[in-house]
């Protein structure tokens, strides 16, 4: 496993132009991406069409065009992953549907720590609730795609949200809430 600062590294020598920092920074970066988007996979339908290789490699070709981002570290890069990966799912999903008009993508958020069964709810459902809650509360709905979509730990996503852990772990602790109640339909 690379050390977290070896990547931070990586990705300022790639912002600065150095483009053999890109070839290391795939080799360090695909294997975690990878563990990522297996994890996702688990909680997708038996039968679906995307792969997590293929999720990988879609959300790494976008993750490689961002030329606009400053990148500043190993916790940034992962939750712009995260962002990416929900994209490429959500988008998959959505033509999914289109192409057969059915509900969407099926996904189990037993990642959710509430006192009830794990409730399986499609893609869009959680895309579309993550979009509410960024209204109410940004930093909720992104600190919901660290932990959710990246697997960031406590540590990682307070860093990225520039927080204390105790406020990841109060502020998660809120989101999982107000995302069980919306997408049971409850009024949040």
């Amino acid at each position: 496993m690379p050390v977290p600062g070896d990547i931070t590294v990586l990705l300022l020598a790639w912002r600065d132009g150095d483009e053999s920092a890109r070839s290391r920074l795939t080799e360090v970066v695909y294997d975690e991406l990878r563990r990522v988007a297996q994890r996702h996979m688990r909680r997708e339908r038996p039968d679906h069409s995307l792969t997590p290789t293929a999720l990988v490699h879609e959300a790494y070709l976008k993750l490689i065009d961002q030329r606009r981002v400053e990148w500043q570290n190993r916790a940034q890069f992962f939750a712009i992953a995260a962002r990416v990966m929900r994209r490429v799912l959500v988008d998959h999903a959505r033509a999914r549907a289109t192409a057969k008009r059915a509900a969407g993508l099926s996904i189990a958020l037993d990642d959710v720590d509430v006192s009830t069964e794990p409730l399986d709810v499609d893609i869009l459902a959680i895309d579309t609730a993550l979009d509410e809650l960024a209204a109410v509360d940004d930093r909720q709905s992104q600190l919901v795609e660290l932990r959710f979509f990246a697997g960031l730990t406590v540590e990682e996503t307070a860093t990225a949200l520039g927080v204390a852990p105790i406020t990841v772990k109060r502020d998660w602790a809120l989101a999982r809430a107000w995302l069980f109640r919306a997408l049971q339909g409850r009024p949040t």
